[in-house]
């Protein structure tokens, strides 16, 4: 048994803290740590620090005691108040004793908050870039990430557990929502006369070059909806997804197709999602949501990592653009740009795919 394991072996978990300041899809492929944690210490309080903003991911997970959150717009107040602010989120972490910190983050601000915490074991990775004493100073424990760039993002979390000798591993990415969201979502397809039997599709994404042409997108739903197939549409409340799904319904016909773009809340969104028959999107956050939902989905890719980011134990098919052509380096990409790297891939690819998994 190593150290870090020894230490665990004789302290009480009462208390664990997990540490992730990240954007939403990242949240979401934390939750296999999370889990394997409650199937360990089914006893222990689970919380999780995160981002406001990224909150209702995680919000109704049935092993989260709380959610701890940090405000990005703290920094708009003033130094003073930001200051108090700051103040305040440690003094809220010092005050729950926690017995365990895992610190999946790699800034400078989750690991002077672990250190903060006063826990007896903090975890936190040996990222390459933050080989400093200081570093190694607000851990006590510090993960090997050798391996790392061959590893999808959920195996890459789970590996902070590897010191701790915790195993079997819980590799389950888990979304959740409450009975109010799906009833919610009931009330709205009702209301648009949808039936149980329907295709959910996120067409956007908040980098465009993640997405498809509107044409090949409509064209793809046109030849879904002369099969008799109803589609939902899906995006985020930004006006450029807003407009983008207005594009792809009038080049729709209207029978057969609707739109809850900008209406639906995360977990809602969940719940439309696992009722569906089939999901459509491209590299986002539903698509993981989908993934993680066990419902059967295309993955259209372009030039992301596939190996980190392709969803985990999806249930479907993942189209990738480099497959119908050349694509750039994933980390030579302005992502302010408008290039549809997506459009590589021919739209009868998507509609076979989609009938066969329909």
């Amino acid at each position: 048994m190593n150290n870090a394991a020894l230490l665990l072996s004789q302290t009480p978990v009462r208390r664990i803290l997990i540490i992730k300041l990240r954007h939403h899809g990242d949240m979401l492929l934390t939750t296999p740590v999370i889990n394997t944690l409650h199937d360990h210490y089914p006893q222990a309080e689970i919380d999780v620090l995160l981002y406001q903003e990224t909150r209702d991911m995680l919000a109704a997970h049935p092993f989260i005691h709380a959610i701890v959150s940090i405000d990005r717009q703290w920094k708009k107040l003033g130094a003073r108040r930001h200051m108090l602010k700051e103040a305040g989120l440690i003094r809220q972490i010092r005050a729950r004793r926690y017995d365990l910190v895992i610190n999946l983050a790699d800034q400078w601000r989750s690991a002077v908050i672990a250190r903060l915490s006063g826990a007896p074991l903090r975890v936190g990775f040996d990222f390459p870039k933050r080989r400093h004493p200081l570093w190694r100073a607000c851990h006590n424990v510090l993960a090997s990430t050798e391996g790392h760039r061959t590893m999808h993002t959920v195996e890459q979390n789970l590996s902070i557990l590897a010191p701790l000798a915790i195993a079997p591993l819980n590799t389950q990415v888990t979304m959740g929502y409450t009975p109010e969201d799906a009833a919610t979502v009931g009330r709205l397809l009702a209301e648009q006369q949808v039936g149980e039997r329907y295709i959910v599709v996120q067409p956007t994404s908040r980098w465009f070059f993640k997405c498809w042409s509107e044409e090949k997108m409509a064209e793809t739903l046109r030849a879904l909806q002369a099969d008799g197939h109803r589609i939902v549409l899906t995006s985020g409340p930004d006006a450029k997804e807003q407009k983008m799904v207005a594009q792809i319904l009038a080049l729709c016909p209207a029978p057969g197709i609707v739109s809850l773009s900008g209406r639906l809340t995360l977990p809602q969104l969940a719940a439309l999602i696992d009722r569906a028959m089939l999901f459509i999107g491209v590299d986002s956050v539903p698509m993981h949501m989908a993934a993680a939902l066990g419902t059967p989905c295309i993955a259209l890719f372009g030039p992301s990592k596939l190996t980190f980011w392709r969803p985990w134990q999806a249930k479907g098919k993942v189209i990738w653009a480099g497959d119908y052509g050349t694509l750039p380096d994933p980390d030579a990409i302005d992502t302010r740009t408008d290039e549809r790297y997506l459009n590589l891939i021919p739209t009868d690819v998507v509609i076979h795919t989609a009938r066969e998994l329909l």
